[in-house]
C-alpha cells in the first residue's frame, strides 16, 4: 500500500508545470486528488485523465483563488465527491515583472490577491476538513524571494509573506496536529510562453552541479512532507534548488 493511500489533497494552480507535477505525485502516492485551475479547463481535464490512466481518482475543478467563495466552492466539492481533504498544497501564484516606478496598486494587489490571500482562502475554505484528519499544508515559495532580483518588489513580497504565513500557521494549527511547510523551488526548468523573459535570477544563480530542477524535484518533497514521515517536520522552510543558493 502506498504511503498517502486513503487520503485526499487539494492542489492549487495544478493544470501544468510545479502544480502538476506535485498532483501527479501525490497522486502516485496514494492519493485522490483535486486539481485546482484558475480558468484552463482543459489543463486540469488533462492532468486528471493522467492520474485516473494510473488507476488513481482525480477531481478537476476551477476556481479564481483570490476569491474566496471560489475557493469554498472548491473545498466543498471535494468534500462531497472525495469525501475528506488530508492535504492542502498551496502552488497558485502569479509572478508578474514590473519595475515599482511602473508599478500601480492594481498590479501589486493582482499578485498579492493571488500568492498571499489566496493562500488564506484555501487554509480557511481547507480548516474544518483538515482538522478532522490532522492533515498537511504545503505552501509554495519562490527562488527571488530569498535572493532578490530585478522587476520582482511585489512577488518576493508575497512570496516571502507565505514563509512568515507558514510559521505563523505552524504554531496556530499545532494542537490540531495539522503540519505546515514551505516548500522553496529553486532554478527549475518549467515552460514558459515563447515571448516571456527569462527571470533575471535564474540567469545569475547556477546550481552546483550545473543542472536545473525539474519539477518532479519540487513534487517530490511535497510528497514526503505530506506523508507519514514527516510528521516531526513543521514550520520550516526547505530550499528544493540543487545548490542555486544556500537558505534558511
Amino acid at each position: 500500500m502506498s504511503e498517502l493511500s486513503g487520503k485526499v489533497a487539494i492542489v492549487t494552480g495544478a493544470g501544468r508545470n510545479i502544480g502538476r507535477a506535485i498532483a501527479l505525485a501525490l497522486a502516485d502516492g496514494g492519493a485522490a486528488v483535486t486539481v485546482v485551475v484558475r480558468s484552463n479547463k482543459a489543463e486540469a481535464d488533462a492532468v486528471v485523465k493522467e492520474i485516473e490512466a494510473k488507476g488513481g481518482k482525480a477531481l478537476a475543478q476551477l476556481a479564481d483563488i483570490a476569491e474566496a467563495k471560489a475557493v469554498q466552492a472548491a473545498a466543498d466539492a471535494t468534500l462531497k465527491q472525495l469525501g475528506r481533504i488530508d492535504c492542502l498544497i498551496n502552488n497558485a501564484a502569479i509572478r508578474r515583472e514590473k519595475n515599482i516606478g511602473e508599478m500601480s496598486h492594481d498590479d501589486w494587489r493582482e499578485v498579492m490577491g493571488v500568492t498571499l490571500d489566496g493562500a488564506f482562502h484555501c487554509v480557511k475554505a481547507c480548516l474544518p476538513g483538515l482538522k478532522k484528519s490532522g492533515g498537511t499544508i504545503v505552501n509554495i515559495g519562490g527562488m527571488s524571494a530569498h535572493i532578490g532580483s530585478k522587476d520582482r518588489a511585489h512577488v518576493m513580497a508575497a512570496k516571502l509573506g507565505l514563509v512568515g504565513f507558514t510559521r505563523g500557521l505552524a504554531h496556530d494549527l499545532a494542537a490540531e496536529k495539522i503540519t505546515v511547510n514551505c516548500v522553496v523551488p529553486g532554478a527549475i526548468e518549467t515552460a514558459r510562453a515563447k515571448s516571456a523573459q527569462t527571470p533575471a535570477h535564474h540567469l545569475t544563480h547556477g546550481t552546483i552541479t550545473g543542472e536545473r530542477g525539474k519539477p518532479e524535484d519540487v513534487a517530490a518533497m511535497v510528497r514526503f512532507l505530506c506523508g507519514p514521515g514527516a510528521r516531526h517536520l513543521t514550520g520550516q522552510t526547505l530550499h528544493v534548488n540543487n545548490g542555486a543558493y544556500l537558505g534558511s
